[in-house]
């Protein structure tokens, strides 16, 4: 089975539903294709239920629809499903569920997009020809689990969590669960009110001097964590944040948990034998549960088969922010720059006004 559309999109998180509402707003036909079973995916089904987003609702909003009025500053996980519904019923967006992307490449003779999808409830397949392609599969589509030697072997509960280690460690803790993390990579600890007076003034001030400022003020309400084998990175937190795309963790008490030694911070992993987990160092502990806060990955060069122009090995932009939306041929990615949902937000406005621009070159 054929079937044409001016602009596919493939993935229906919140990169994908932005997107969507842009071409809407601009009246531009598109179909939205997704793996899962509903929208948001990684929301609904990965996110733990005290999850709050990290910075100020007004750096979290999609286009065209703002919070509630009475909506709190930082929005949590319910709150922001709840709007992702309310966005989608506001833009009538009407994605085409259990509906699996198997192969994407760029026919040069007819000039369009040729996709083939699989309906994963009834295996049939589907190709859609499009003249536009947005990749908004994601950043975070499938789990990055580290290679550790002996970790088919070990004999506990193993779970996958993504990228907030540090509050489910607080939480296991303050639950009475003997809790340890490590932390493998220098890392910035800032409360969220720094993190939003940086984002405030950055939009003013040098950002080697904000960042200065964010430091001082984290060094003033943490102290020194090298005494607790957490080290800061050499740059600040918004540029670091600019360049690799790594946010410094927002603490919600696990830094106090840390410094009473109620949370254990150890050094990198060697190897797993059974429930014994050896450390860098010769240090052993044993464990019941390992959960990887370790994050995850893009997938999208598994089915992109000619997207040279915009990603690279890993699935991510070539380009640097802020060109990084844009490849050849009608290619587009939508939230893959690790910019948050701010950076969701101005790549659907960025690939909906191009679109519309080639539509009537």
């Amino acid at each position: 089975m054929e079937m044409q559309t001016l602009v596919l999109i493939v993935g229906a998180g919140p990169a994908g539903l932005a997107t969507a509402a842009c071409l809407s707003q601009l009246s531009i036909p598109y179909v939205v294709v997704e793996r899962e079973d509903c929208s948001a995916s990684l929301w609904h089904n990965r996110a733990y239920d005290r999850l709050k987003l990290h910075l100020a609702k007004e750096f979290c909003e999609l286009p065209h629809m703002a919070y509630p009025g009475d909506a709190p500053t930082y929005i949590p996980k319910d709150q922001f499903v709840k709007y992702l519904y309310n966005y989608i019923e506001c833009f009538n967006i009407r994605p085409k569920y259990k509906t699996t992307i198997e192969s994407c490449l760029y026919d040069e003779g007819r000039m369009c997009w040729i996709s083939l999808t699989r309906d994963m409830k009834t295996s049939v397949l589907v190709t859609y020809t499009s003249r536009f392609l947005v990749v908004a599969s994601g950043e975070n589509s499938v789990e990055n689990i580290p290679v550790i030697p002996g970790l088919h072997s070990f004999a506990g509960e193993l779970v996958g969590c993504g990228n907030f280690g540090m509050e489910i460690a607080y939480d296991l803790a303050s639950h009475g669960a003997n809790t340890s993390i490590v932390v493998r990579s220098p890392v910035h600890i800032a409360t969220k009110e720094i993190i939003q007076l940086g984002m405030t003034l950055v939009q003013e001030v040098p950002v080697n001097v904000v960042d200065d400022l964010l430091v001082t003020m984290s060094n003033f309400v943490f102290g020194d964590p090298s005494r607790h084998g957490i080290v800061r990175p050499k740059k600040g937190p918004l540029l670091l944040k600019a360049e690799t795309g790594r946010s410094a963790v927002t603490d919600v008490g696990t830094v106090g948990l840390i410094k009473n030694d109620t949370i254990k911070v150890l050094r990198n992993i060697s190897k797993i034998k059974g429930k014994v987990v050896e450390f860098e160092g010769k240090k052993e502990n044993t464990f019941d549960v390992i959960v990887f806060a370790t994050g995850y990955k893009s997938t999208a060069n598994t089915w992109l088969k000619n997207g040279e122009s915009m990603l690279n090995i890993d699935g991510l932009p070539k380009k640097e922010f802020p060109n990084h939306w844009k490849g050849a041929n009608g290619l587009y990615c939508a939230g893959l720059a690790k910019r948050g949902l701010a950076g969701i937000a101005m790549d659907a406005k960025n690939i909906s006004n191009d679109i519309l621009s080639n539509c009537y070159a």
